[in-house]
């Protein structure tokens, strides 16, 4: 009989994590602390859930004293707005209509979506590349039309949504622990 825990472990430990792009979003967050831009995380399901802890962890997980802080919201933590956008314009603008109201210039967008397909994030990442904002996009491979979406995309190389899922956070941790690295290293040496 096959063993599945022990072929999703084997799975999970070849998964490619796109390093190289880790690296652009932390320099993206990095440039945007400084700046005094805001971030916004959003997504459904987990990945709603994945969008209100990198918020946490994003906001106070990379304070380092004497750096600026990140600025960054999760739009899947507001019910009232969601419920609200979702009964009075439809699922699609709960998303979009937060940024609508809170986007400024110069700010960025983090859409999870592990199909990349999920109409809302779709509409809101849309919705930011037309109003100047940077989006970085995590998704996998079938995600194509949230991908195009993208300034920067990091893709998990898988088709089923648990290994997505974990490729996910596992990035999100990358992002948290070399942004602090980033900030703690300028903080010893400014012209790093």
């Amino acid at each position: 009989m096959e063993d599945v825990v022990a072929s999703y472990a084997e799975a999970a430990r070849a998964a490619a994590v796109p390093v190289a792009e880790v690296h652009r979003v932390i320099d993206a967050l990095f440039c945007a602390a400084w700046d005094g831009a805001t971030w916004f995380t959003l997504g459904n399901g987990a990945s709603a859930a994945l969008a209100s802890h990198m918020a946490c962890d994003l906001g106070k997980g990379t304070r380092v004293e004497g750096c600026p802080m990140v600025r960054v919201v999760s739009l899947a933590d507001n019910l009232a707005q969601l419920t609200a956008y979702g009964n009075d314009a439809g699922y699609e603008e709960v998303f979009a209509g937060q940024l609508e109201a809170l986007a400024r210039p110069g700010d960025g967008v983090i859409a999870i979506s592990a199909s990349g397909e999920s109409p809302n994030v779709l509409r809101a990442a849309a919705f930011a590349r037309a109003r100047g904002l940077r989006v970085v996009s995590l998704t996998s491979l079938r995600g194509r039309s949230l991908r195009e979406l993208s300034d920067i995309s990091l893709c998990a190389p898988f088709d089923d949504v648990e290994h997505i899922e974990d490729v996910h956070v596992l990035v999100h941790h990358m992002i948290v622990v070399g942004l602090r690295h980033r900030f703690t290293r300028w903080r010893r040496d400014p012209a790093t």
